[in-house]
């Protein structure tokens, strides 16, 4: 089946299906009773809703609904596999607890074949290690700050903070300037800073915005340990090349610049290692030993699951909350993030109801890079050099676009000029560009975007807007 629902509701289209399920019965009782709390909560809440009322909010015609349904159920096992655009709206963690909450009343977790597939951070078990909290130097009197800022209010917040005000950036393995949102404020706040400094390999849209740019090392030229989004497995990546002229590991460029700055030989050793091949081993070696289920030897024959961990996810059906149990119904999440503790629909800040940007915007991943990373290469170009928008023909001709043509997609926050290519498969009321395009190709989605946190996670709302498009 293919359905698509209106942007922005997909938590409305789970809740449906939720609701079904347990009207008709069709939940796995014995599950919920051992290991899920809430049920009770959760089943009561969706009684103020009927399936035709969410059809209507998801724009899903009632017999899709009826017939997802029983696919789910009649599966087993069955497996969600959410992509990451739902969570990209202001209600996105409220829409994945919804569509979890699938997962769960149906019994499909700690089961082989049956799961919820988001993403894997069983192997990032490093995560305690190289807490930036762990080794910043302790805030003192004599002006050591530690201040934190939203990644989603990037530019806001860099030209909000004072008492002190910020002089300077640092950026590495990051391309803010086109990839963070609302860039227009992002790139006020950088020309605002005294001194930028970017690490990197190439000279991306943040890097032309440096007064010093420092070459970055690639992958490949430095040895270290990695976890994986899609599996438990800790793996060990050998360095395979000396990197090329004066290019430095980042952990070299902080070593002598620690040195540079006064550091004591024994506090900077305390935390990275010498800028040699066998001091970076050692240092890993170390920092392994702090696990007890890996061997660093046995990483270089290859991967090793991650510490304390299953290769089936909850296989023992222990989870780590104050019941013990999946909680439908969590305080914990309520006090944290000041959200419904039930999973629960929550329409997104901009959900289309505006006559005056109709339109729904969508910046997906493409198969073609990562983000930002790679669209410099003349290998990728050769699969498209230039950006385009997608759009459906009938919203194409209500504007009297032609399609190739050029138009200019636009909201109150900015404008992208670029070819409009019609597309039969995009929802009517959308258009969607490919996240990841330089300023210096054409532009970039997030001249469009807004600094919108989720409601979970301080994640980014990048797909929460609504734009016009207009042939020029």
């Amino acid at each position: 089946m293919y359905i698509q629902p209106k942007p922005g509701t997909d938590g409305a289209l789970a809740l449906a299906i939720a609701k079904v399920l347990i009207d008709n019965q069709q939940y796995d009782n014995d599950f919920v009773e051992k290991y899920v709390s809430g049920f009770e909560e959760f089943a009561e809440s969706l009684k103020k809703y009927s399936v035709r009322e969410l059809a209507a909010i998801t724009d899903v015609d009632e017999i899709l609904i009826h017939e997802l349904t029983a696919l789910i159920a009649n599966t087993k096992p069955m497996t969600i596999i959410p992509g990451y655009g739902m969570q990209r709206f202001t209600n996105g963690g409220q829409t994945i607890r919804c569509i979890l909450a699938l997962s769960v009343i149906t019994g499909n977790i700690g089961k082989k074949g049956a799961c919820w597939h988001y993403a894997n951070l069983q192997s990032y078990v490093f995560d305690s290690v190289k807490e930036p909290m762990s080794y910043y130097p302790p805030e003192k009197p004599d002006g050591i700050f530690r201040r934190e800022i939203s990644m989603a209010k990037l530019g806001e917040d860099m030209l909000n903070i004072k008492d002190p005000e910020l002089k300077m950036i640092w950026v590495e393995r990051g391309n803010p300037i086109a990839q963070n949102p609302d860039t227009n404020t992002v790139l006020k706040a950088f020309r605002k800073l005294e001194f930028r400094v970017v690490v990197d390999q190439f000279l991306t849209d943040s890097a032309m915005e440096a007064d010093v740019v420092l070459p970055a090392k690639n992958m490949f030229e430095q040895s270290d340990i990695i976890g994986s989004y899609w599996n438990p497995y800790v793996q060990y990546k050998p360095k395979v090349v000396e990197p090329a002229g004066d290019v430095k590991p980042e952990t070299e460029i902080y070593y002598y610049l620690a040195k540079e700055l006064g550091f004591s030989e024994e506090e900077i050793e305390k935390h990275l290692p010498k800028p040699n091949n066998d001091a970076i081993e050692e240092f890993l070696k170390e920092k392994v030993k702090q696990f007890s289920e890996l061997d660093y030897e046995k990483l270089k024959e290859g991967p090793m699951l991650a510490a304390s961990h299953e290769e089936i996810a909850f296989a023992d059906m222990k989870f780590n909350t104050p019941s013990g149990k999946i909680e439908l119904y969590s305080e914990r999440a309520k006090e944290k993030w000041d959200i419904n503790p039930l999973p629960a629909y929550v329409p997104p800040v901009e959900d289309g109801k505006t006559t005056k940007f109709p339109l729904h915007f969508l910046s997906p991943n493409t198969k073609n890079r990562i983000h930002s990373q790679f669209n410099n290469l003349n290998v990728i170009k050769l699969f498209g050099a230039d950006p385009f928008v997608e759009i459906h023909p009938t919203e194409a001709q209500k504007r009297g676009i032609i399609n190739d043509e050029m138009v200019k997609v636009y909201n109150d926050n900015g404008y992208f000029k670029l070819k409009a290519r019609f597309n039969s498969g995009i929802k009517k009321n959308c258009v969607a560009i490919s996240n990841g395009w330089w300023i210096q190709q054409g532009g970039s989605t997030n001249f469009l975007s807004k600094g919108r946190e989720t409601d979970i996670g301080h994640g980014t709302a990048f797909h929460d807007i609504m734009v016009e498009i207009e042939k020029i």
